[in-house]
């Protein structure tokens, strides 16, 4: 996903809408970029190694995730795990386990849960750490 399949709504919401390079991460091969054979590899026009349908280079995100000067180094500080394979096929092997990751992409201030507590916490919920009928947990 490139922040070009990205929009803002005029009321500050985010909305996805390319949605065929979306599929599900179990389903893809995560795989590191093998090293030249030779100084020219880098410079051709064409990979010097196989590409399936199915492989993910996470070392390519680096060019769309860090292109801007302004917060590339900050992203890489940040986030250098997600241009690495071993960490996304971690991630998968975390899934294919029953692992739901909690991804929090915007700060506490801005998400729902905060947002619209008050809205929030007149639902039930079945949290078992909560018991059956407290409302919902506001993070």
């Amino acid at each position: 996903m490139l922040f070009k399949n990205f929009g803002v709504t005029r009321h500050g919401r985010v909305v996805f809408y390319d949605y065929d390079e979306i599929c599900y991460m179990t389903e893809v091969n995560f795989r590191h970029i093998p090293p030249p054979r030779y100084p020219e590899d880098e410079m051709s026009a064409e990979p010097w190694y196989s590409v399936s349908p199915g492989d993910v280079f996470p070392e390519e995100f680096r060019h769309w995730l860090c292109a801007d000067p302004r917060i590339g180094p900050l992203f890489e500080e940040m986030h250098a795990d997600l241009f690495s394979a071993d960490y996304w096929r971690g991630l998968q092997t975390r899934i294919k386990n029953g692992h739901v990751e909690d991804v929090y992409a915007y700060r506490r201030r801005q998400r729902f849960s905060v947002r619209f507590a008050a809205f929030a916490s007149s639902f039930p919920t079945t949290d078992p750490n909560a018991g059956d009928s407290s409302p919902m947990t506001v993070l």
